[in-house]
């Protein structure tokens, strides 16, 4: 049971990472995340990178929404969209723990 808890836990602080970094973009922006510019760019790697790491999920729900609606993608399809961004909220989850407990370590707290 905790090994479930932990995974709980985990896919929770991915989504509420993903969450805070999508809507903070989208306030600073004034538009709808999604893996287009200004978000996504070639001409900036890194900054897409980053955005992608902590929003991918968001966007990739967006996008496949946009892409239902407009009869792009067929319901299966945006089901393994769903999919994809469910496991990507938990490896995001699980990173960001990973960072967290080893921050807490290399700065000295104790555990």
């Amino acid at each position: 049971m905790a090994q479930m808890e932990l995974l709980l836990f985990a896919f929770v602080v991915g989504l509420t990472v993903c969450g805070l970094t999508g809507s903070t973009m989208e306030l600073i922006s004034g538009r709808k995340v999604a893996f287009t510019e200004p978000y996504v760019s070639p001409s900036h790697v890194l900054r897409s990178l980053a955005a992608t790491a902590g929003a991918g999920p968001f966007m990739l729900v967006n996008d496949a929404l946009d892409a239902r609606r407009q009869n792009r993608i067929s319901t299966a399809a945006l089901l393994s969209c769903g999919c994809t961004a469910i496991a990507w909220s938990l490896a995001l989850g699980i990173v960001v723990l990973a960072i967290a407990s080893w921050a807490v370590r290399l700065l000295g707290f104790p555990a």
